[in-house]
């Protein structure tokens, strides 16, 4: 009868351990989970400020082309400059505005597409420690289900790799999980 008492007394324990384990890696998954749709929610508006700008970027280097090629044309082919003047003034203009205008809007472009980059960093650390939490509680389930503290440890491991990817997410951190992401990338 005492065997019994004190073997139920170690499943309570253990089942204890896994339901607060789950309990709280739950906790940190959903955190993580709105975090990360932030980000993504974030790098979908860098990837498309980052094609605008590249895209006007484009339209003036067309429109100063134009513009260069149409101000050559005319003074080249105009039988009097004099008429022609006020013309190649406003060209003079729209070529100095198309000349200033196009690095800004290359530089605008780098820098969205450098922002996207740093957000799919911290993507990348959200979905590594997504990955890992759902698996450390699917392992710490059947830790309950099989009676097993050494698998409960193994959802522990997975649960701390979870822990740590998800904290550097939070805080910005380098941390990147290169491999895994090159991996299912």
């Amino acid at each position: 009868m005492e065997i019994e008492v004190s073997a139920e007394a170690k499943d309570k324990r253990l089942n204890r351990l896994v339901a607060i384990t789950v309990v709280a890696l739950s906790v940190f998954t959903g955190l993580c989970g709105i975090k990360d749709g932030n980000i993504v929610q974030n790098m979908q508006q860098a990837q498309v400020t980052s094609i605008d700008r590249w895209n006007e970027y484009q339209a003036t280097r067309t429109k100063l082309h134009l513009a260069q090629s149409s101000r050559e044309q005319i003074a080249l082919l105009a039988p009097d400059l004099a008429k022609a003047a006020p013309t190649l003034v406003k060209l003079d203009a729209e070529i100095a505005k198309y000349t200033t205008e196009a690095p800004r809007l290359a530089k605008e472009a780098k820098e969205q597409s450098s922002a996207y980059d740093e957000f799919n960093r911290h993507d990348d650390q959200f979905d590594a420690a997504d990955a890992a939490l759902t698996t450390a509680i699917s392992i710490a389930a059947v830790a309950a289900l099989v009676e097993s503290l050494p698998l409960l440890g193994l959802a522990w491991l997975f649960g701390a790799f979870g822990l740590v990817m998800g904290t550097a997410g939070f805080l910005g951190l380098g941390l990147h999980p290169d491999i895994l992401a090159r991996l299912l990338g």
